[in-house]
């Protein structure tokens, strides 16, 4: 659109682009992704928009783009295949095989790569918060990473498109990020800053609520302090805004002895400047587009509705006070409303954090706990743990004649446990040479450092093969051993595994933790693929937004939620270092467990079975889960 001269060595950020209103640019995941450019002053990659529609109205988009950003605008077809397998917005590196896809992914990979081309910026870094872990974690896991990357956009265009109709009902995901606001904030010196709290609150002669500050308590229903709706001169202002100006705020004159010695439950708890707590993140960013384009609609048509967000009005106010956040979001059309002050409302409760809980599964009275009586009642209607038998349990690939950076032995591991590996992807590869054809696409899910997806794509040259992995570095050690073997055929995506829309022909996982198994089960029935599976950590399967256990009605007519949860904590029993017994009964556990799986894949129109790696002895986690569509 700008006939602008694009870099040949930057890399390219593809923004999905679907229509804008009143100067915002939807989806509101390129909204974000454009704010934090500006905010991070970022020119180091080419950005395209790309258009969802062929027929997509762009005349009004020339004025709703920052003279600031150089962007063209694209169609879908124009853009790498790469990143025509993956959800938008997405980051590929000159090469066109290395693709990060997913809000989160991409926005993380911004901060870095800003904060590398201008290192003097260390508050650009600050935004991946304690560690770097902010928004790390997955969707498909994590509730935090979900409301703020998925359900909070999604919920927002949803009431925008909405907002026409009589007063549709406030989004469910704005009340709980209002819930979340209350809750007290963890942070890694918690301790030490609500003794300071303490001292403070003593000096001025408050009295601290009593009770409410266990680390580990649940919130409870607290009003805010007018302290820190009011004042600039709280402890909790002072520590937020202090490392937005790297400004160092230590008390240095030691607690007097009251104060040291005062119980964790007598210290008071620390409120919310910003979205994760006391410090300025990646997800206040995320959620600042959001929440004005929100506000916008409520101060305009339902003002009445205000009210209901004194935490959420709050923190939308304090934003404002971030150094260049006025300025970036100004360039995106976000130009911030003027909010009264609703803190000090003593006649609105909010909402204590007990009443958003899950639903608990209701008590059993019959429920036995141990695995024996779960198994016992599955026995009786015909349910007991039997495995397939191994089609080829002594095929083997003749490693010693395959190039060097094939061998799991370059992942830097002992001799011992890259013999274990070597036999791992002996029985996996099998099963995959069995089924590929010239000319299939196989993807390695959680493919960690590219183990298997390396050695199938030097087998099968005629197959393309996918790594799509969550780990940046882990990736970047898989596309060096590619690069070594001059491979071809093989792409490299970090995304979670729903970012990834692109067909193919079978899917492999090695050791994919816990329900990303199921995941990956789900994403191969889903695309009518076959699936070679390893599952590894039973212990962590529980319900999530996406899957209900146990899976197949087959088992649900058996078992309750906590009975198969029995089953998944005891199929983790199976190290060498346990008695032969319980190992015995893990290894039954693991079986059963998968082959509710399997059952429910077959539900869906797939035989499948129920195998174990061969020797057994390569991994404690031995199963394998093999479906083919029928």
């Amino acid at each position: 659109m700008k006939g602008i001269k694009k870099s040949p060595t930057a890399e390219s950020l593809y923004l999905e682009y679907s229509h804008q209103t009143e100067g915002c640019i939807f989806p509101l995941h390129t909204s974000v992704a454009l704010f934090l450019l500006s905010y991070c002053d970022c020119k180091v990659f080419n950005v395209y928009l790309v258009f969802t529609e062929e027929n997509t109205d762009t005349s009004l988009l020339r004025e709703a783009l920052s003279q600031d950003v150089d962007i063209q605008v694209i169609s879908r077809q124009d853009v790498p295949p790469i990143v025509q397998n993956c959800c938008l917005p997405a980051v590929v590196e000159k090469s066109d095989v290395f693709c990060r896809a997913g809000l989160a992914v991409v926005l993380r990979h911004i901060i870095q790569k800003s904060y590398e081309a201008k290192p003097s910026r260390k508050e650009i870094l600050e935004l991946l918060g304690f560690k770097k872990t902010c928004l790390k974690a997955c969707a498909e896991v994590s509730e935090w990473t979900r409301l703020c990357e998925l359900t909070i956009p999604l919920a927002v265009e949803n009431f925008l498109q909405e907002s026409s109709d009589q007063s549709p009902a406030i989004p469910e995901e704005i009340l709980q990020l209002e819930r979340k606001l209350s809750e007290p904030v963890r942070v890694h010196n918690d301790d030490k800053l609500r003794r300071q709290k303490l001292k403070q609150q003593k000096t001025a002669g408050v009295e601290p609520p009593s009770g409410k500050g266990k680390a580990k308590g649940k919130a409870g229903a607290q009003k805010p302090s007018k302290e820190l709706s009011g004042s600039s001169k709280s402890l909790e202002l002072k520590v937020a805004f202090s490392k937005l100006t790297m400004q160092d705020t230590a008390d240095t004159n030691r607690e007097p002895s009251h104060i040291r010695k005062a119980k964790a439950s007598a210290l008071p708890p620390l409120e919310h400047v910003f979205a994760e707590g006391l410090y300025f993140t990646l997800a206040d960013i995320v959620l600042l587009p959001c929440v004005h384009h929100f506000l916008v609609i409520i101060c305009r048509k339902y003002y009445e509705k205000l009210e209901q967000f004194p935490l959420l009005t709050s923190w939308y106010q304090r934003i404002q006070e971030v150094p260049k956040v006025k300025t970036a979001a100004s360039k995106w059309g976000i130009h911030f409303l003027c909010l009264p002050e609703l803190l000090n409302s003593e006649s609105k409760p909010h909402l204590n954090s007990d009443e958003v809980t899950a639903v608990e599964e209701p008590s059993d009275p019959l429920f036995t706990g141990g695995p024996r009586p779960t198994m016992t009642k599955l026995t009786e209607t015909g349910i007991e743990a039997m495995f397939s038998p191994h089609p080829c349990p002594s095929w083997t690939l003749d490693w010693n004649s395959l190039p060097a950076a094939v061998s799991p032995k370059e992942g830097k591991m002992s001799i011992d446990r890259a013999l274990r590996k070597q036999q791992q992807l002996n029985n996996l590869v099998y099963m995959v040479l069995n089924q590929a054809k010239p000319g299939d696409r196989i993807v390695d899910f959680c493919s960690g450092g590219g183990h298997v997806g390396i050695v199938l794509a030097h087998m099968l040259p005629s197959c393309q093969v996918t790594l799509i992995e969550n780990k940046e570095l882990s990736l970047i050690r898989a596309k060096k051993r590619s690069d070594e073997l001059g491979l071809s055929n093989i792409w490299f995506i970090q995304a979670n595994m729903e970012y990834f829309t692109g067909m193919f022909n079978i899917g492999v996982a090695l050791h994919a933790c816990g329900v990303a198994t199921d995941m990956v089960i789900e994403h191969c029935v889903q695309t009518r693929a076959s699936f070679i599976t390893c599952p590894c950590c039973y212990g962590f399967i529980q319900n999530t937004s996406k899957f209900n256990f146990p899976k197949s009605e087959k088992f649900k007519k058996t078992l309750s939620y906590k009975e198969h949860m029995i089953l998944c904590r005891f199929a983790d029993q199976t190290a060498v270092q346990l008695p032969p017994q319980r190992r015995l009964i893990g290894k039954k556990c693991m079986c059963l467990v998968d082959m509710d799986r399997a059952t429910a894949a077959e539900e869906h129109g797939y035989s499948v079975q129920v195998l174990s790696m061969e020797p057994e002895s390569c991994s404690p986690k031995n199963n394998m889960i093999v479906g083919v569509p029928v």
